[in-house]
């Protein structure tokens, strides 16, 4: 006979005991829920980590009739951008006990495959949507289905959307080049790889309108050319733009994969970066610091954070249809390193 006593799992009851709160908090706290002061979060987790404590997520879900789990749907999500977004995603839902199913997204019929199909088949409790518009019929198909939906990095009315500004981050990267002396400046658009209706790089290019607007600087067509958001992209439209008889002396790119991309074309002509060419970038991937390359540095993973915990929250509230959606914009921010400097001759 087994002398040894057998160890109870510790319940969320003896969590809640032991950091003295109530277990509703807990739960908040398991489910990433915001309305729980810092402090009082951090002592819980602190409590849970010490008791070793699991929440049951089978128990869970057959008594809220819940999945536990919560849908992602991203493009093409092994880019650098996407999977630092996911990094945010991870954190938030592994903290709330809940696990995330990825819906990769290359075609628009897919996306809207996804839209239409998970709010009917309830695999998951909600949706979380990156860089993906739904259209307002969708929109309002959610909010039928009683679908908690949260946007990242889009923007709809009905639904709670966390987006950046855009337009202040391209005004950010030009008005530093034209602070440094700057007035031929190209710049690299992207172009949608599909039908998705999203292109923020429109909204970069409104920001350079306008710090030209207020520097006095003549805005020229043929200096702006669209390519794939990708280093071979960049480096195509920078070779055009650089082989011209009067080529730019700084290059704005919208994403930070096509600024590599930039730096490639330079390379292969033979021009000195930033002596003879400035090169700033856009999203402030990993990759960029690595490459000591200037750019507009977006919280990449906040966003995929905030994200989630809101999306979890509207789960746990049990927010109907008619709850006021929010609008979160976020802030980017100018990273100057080793790309930019005065144009030759410049004084």
């Amino acid at each position: 006979m087994n002398s040894q006593k057998r160890v109870k799992a510790p319940t969320i009851q003896d969590v809640a005991r032991h950091a003295r709160v109530a277990v509703g908090t807990v739960s908040r706290v398991l489910n990433g829920h915001l309305g729980v002061k810092p402090a009082t979060r951090q002592r819980v987790l602190d409590v849970i980590k010490e008791l070793d404590y699991s929440p049951n997520l089978i128990a869970r879900s057959m008594t809220s009739r819940r999945t536990g789990s919560v849908g992602i749907i991203v493009p093409f999500f092994t880019r650098p951008f996407f999977n630092e977004v996911l990094q945010g995603v991870e954190i938030a839902t592994t903290r709330s006990g809940h696990e995330f199913m990825l819906y990769n997204v290359q075609t628009d019929d897919q996306c809207q495959a996804y839209f239409r199909e998970l709010p009917k088949q309830r695999k998951v409790d909600g949706l979380l949507v990156i860089s993906l518009y739904p259209d307002d019929a969708t929109a309002v198909s959610f909010r039928r289905a009683g679908m908690p939906v949260v946007l990242v990095d889009a923007y709809h009315p009905l639904l709670t959307s966390l987006i950046v500004d855009n337009i202040e981050g391209g005004y950010q990267a030009v008005k530093c080049l034209i602070e440094h002396g700057h007035r031929r400046i190209g710049f690299i658009n992207g172009i949608p790889e599909s039908d998705f209706r999203f292109n923020p790089a429109n909204d970069r290019l409104a920001g350079l309108q306008r710090a030209f607007d207020e520097a006095g600087i003549q805005y020229e067509p043929d200096l702006v050319l669209t390519a794939q958001w990708n280093r071979s992209g960049g480096r195509e439209a920078a070779l055009q733009l650089l082989t011209r008889p009067d080529r730019p002396t700084a290059i704005f790119a919208t994403s930070d994969l096509q600024a590599v991309g930039v730096l490639e074309a330079a390379r292969s002509l033979h021009l000195s970066v930033p002596a003879e060419l400035s090169v700033i970038g856009f999203d402030g991937i990993e990759l960029a610091e690595i490459m000591e390359l200037s750019t507009i540095q977006q919280p990449i993973q906040h966003m995929g954070e905030l994200g989630a915990q809101k999306l979890i929250a509207l789960i746990e509230d049990n927010e109907d249809s008619e709850s006021r959606p929010e609008l979160i914009r976020l802030q980017t921010s100018l990273l100057q390193r080793q790309t930019i400097a005065s144009p030759p001759h410049y004084t």
